[in-house]
């Protein structure tokens, strides 16, 4: 049986450093591809993957930690401050390096009731990018011991591409599947980790530890 994939967007509390009601907004470039998350830390859902030069809004980063909230073409969500650039008097700076001399707001996060959420804005790649593309909401699936055995003893050639290997995320078009004997997915080693694909949409749809 499987289960459909729900992405949950958890609620935020913004607070500015400067005893403001609101974050200030600052602009800044993402330096490199990076997943964007519902929640500060990687034990939340990915709600999509913006890649290297996105232009973002950044709301603000959490006191002590390295995790900031963006919005890149209005999807909204949380990165790691070390994937951000900002530029600071006609030089680029990265933020978890800055976070003081820059003046980001410090904000503060809250979980609050789960809210499923199936139709997320993506922010789409720069064309000709051979990246890992928006995350889209997949059929979760647990491989049979069969295919696993298939894979462990068929392990293939790495391919290496931008941004993270994660459930959902869309292979490009560049890529080429491995089929697996008997199954419906394909399958493919991407940056050193092996995945099955769904080949009609070109979605990862499981990612082995």
């Amino acid at each position: 049986m499987t289960l459909k994939r729900n992405l949950f967007l958890a609620g935020v509390i913004l607070a500015a450093s400067a005893g403001l009601g609101r974050a200030e907004e600052m602009a800044a470039t993402a330096i490199n591809d990076m997943t964007i998350r519902s929640g500060p830390g990687t034990q939340y859902p990915a709600v999509g993957v913006a890649t290297r030069g996105s232009q973002t809004i950044l709301d603000g980063c959490v006191a002590g930690s390295k995790w900031c909230r963006v919005d890149v073409n209005g999807m909204r969500g949380w990165v790691y401050a070390q994937y951000l650039e900002v530029d600071q008097g006609g030089s680029p700076v990265v933020v978890e390096e800055h976070q003081q001399d820059l003046g980001v707001p410090v904000v503060t996060y809250e979980s609050t009731a789960s809210v499923a959420q199936t139709d997320v804005a993506q922010a789409e790649p720069a064309p000709g990018d051979e990246l890992l593309g928006p995350v889209g909401s997949v059929d979760t699936i647990e491989p049979p011991a069969n295919v696993t055995t298939y894979i462990e003893t068929n392990p293939g050639q790495t391919i290496d591409l931008g941004g993270d290997v994660v459930v959902g995320a869309q292979v490009p078009a560049s890529v080429t599947f491995q089929e697996v004997p008997d199954y419906q997915y394909r399958y493919a080693r991407i940056n050193n980790r092996p995945v099955l694909v769904d080949p009609g949409t070109r979605r990862i749809v499981y990612v082995y530890n």
